[in-house]
């Protein structure tokens, strides 16, 4: 008798095990579908030991597509996946950022990776909350945590009258905003390239702004544009985006940075082409996805045009996928700019004095971006 049992429990058990992995097989194919790249879309769901669905996602269609493909292989189980936004946030699911560059980190403390930068004046859309920490996405996609301190929550009625008002977009590197239209006044914040604040008025050395926490100030005249007329003549060009990069020359390299204070190969190229209007994905691995693809047989980069960006890595093998981990900007005459240590030319001319041999024995491709 105990046999018996012994041999139904242990069968019993294997149903069980089997069970589980096929539940967690159809999670992995869900995932896949809709969101492959974690960076950019939440679906993080689990079976837990008892055999109930938990974890949270961002997108109802995912959790809507599991609970269907576990039901039509009758796989019936327990759920309890929270369909983000969290309730907790109430009504304001909106945000935007109220400092010149607000630190979005991987998890929610300050110790945590620094996974990207959003500008002051940038919208966010909130999907979580952690103590005094915020899951937030930004207008390329990516999806981060930021403190309380960077951004300012809103309904959906606030974030709409904000995103209506005129703004103005700061243009240098590096700046201030003041108490009064005087240099000599206290300074409200500082300022970097790509800033948005909503413009007030004008006078004739000044900008009168407001921030989105409601806070005023005035930025120098000379520094600034209407955005209307920034985004009327912003184009990416070979030699706008030429000018841009060569503007940030020196910038220190930071993991994660997208401005001027600091940034990585990817938040540099990608901050390139936001100051001449066009938009990028956040990381290097991404941003090769986009563009067209400009023939580099054998490093023959003559067909390279100034703007035009470049990939390494490592390529693929049978076993392994290729890897994308660094990009530059190509300037011409065999020579690239890039983030590295800080921003900086090299060459891949092997006979140019700044040859860099490390990335030409890496490169992978090239892409146009426009």
């Amino acid at each position: 008798m105990m046999r018996f049992l012994l041999s139904v429990g242990i069968a019993v058990l294997a149903y069980s095990v089997g069970l589980a992995q096929s539940i967690t097989s159809v999670i992995d194919s869900v995932r896949q579908q809709y969101a492959p790249d974690g960076r950019v879309a939440l679906f993080q769901v689990t079976l837990d030991s008892a055999g109930t669905l938990t974890g949270k996602t961002n997108l109802p269609e995912a959790k809507q597509a599991l609970l269907a493909r576990l039901n039509a292989r009758r796989m019936p189980v327990r759920e309890a996946i929270q369909v983000l936004p969290a309730p907790s946030l109430e009504d304001k699911t909106y945000a935007v950022v109220t400092v010149s560059v607000a630190n979005l980190r991987s998890n929610p403390r300050d110790a945590a990776e620094l996974a990207t930068q959003a500008l002051l004046g940038t919208p966010l859309r909130v999907w979580d909350k952690d103590r005094g920490w915020y899951q937030v996405q930004t207008p390329d996609g990516y999806i981060a945590w930021v403190d309380f301190g960077g951004f300012e929550r809103m309904n959906k009625t606030q974030f709409e009258a904000w995103e209506q008002t005129s703004k103005l977009i700061y243009t240098q590197p590096f700046g201030f905003c003041y108490s009064k239209p005087d240099r000599e006044s206290q300074t409200v914040s500082d300022l970097v390239a790509g800033n948005l604040l909503t413009l007030v008025g004008t006078t004739k050395k000044f900008y009168e702004v407001r921030y989105p926490d409601g806070r005023t100030g005035f930025v120098g005249r000379a520094e600034a544009q209407p955005y209307t007329d920034w985004k009327a003549s912003a184009a990416a060009t070979e030699a706008s985006l030429t000018q841009a990069a060569r503007r940030l020359m020196g910038i220190p390299y930071l993991w994660g940075g997208t401005s001027t204070k600091g940034m990585d190969c990817s938040g540099f190229t990608k901050t390139v082409y936001a100051l001449n209007g066009t938009m990028l994905a956040r990381d290097a691995s991404q941003q090769v996805h986009q563009g067209t693809l400009v023939p580099t047989p054998d490093h023959d980069f003559s067909q390279l045009r100034p703007g035009d960006l470049l990939f390494f890595g490592t390529p693929a093998t049978p076993d392994k996928p290729e890897r994308v981990v660094h990009v530059g900007m190509w300037l011409g005459n065999g020579e690239f700019i890039h983030a590295s240590g800080h921003i900086r030319v090299a060459s891949l001319d092997p006979k140019a004095p700044h040859f860099n041999e490390y990335e030409w024995k890496r490169f992978l491709r090239a892409k146009r971006m426009r």
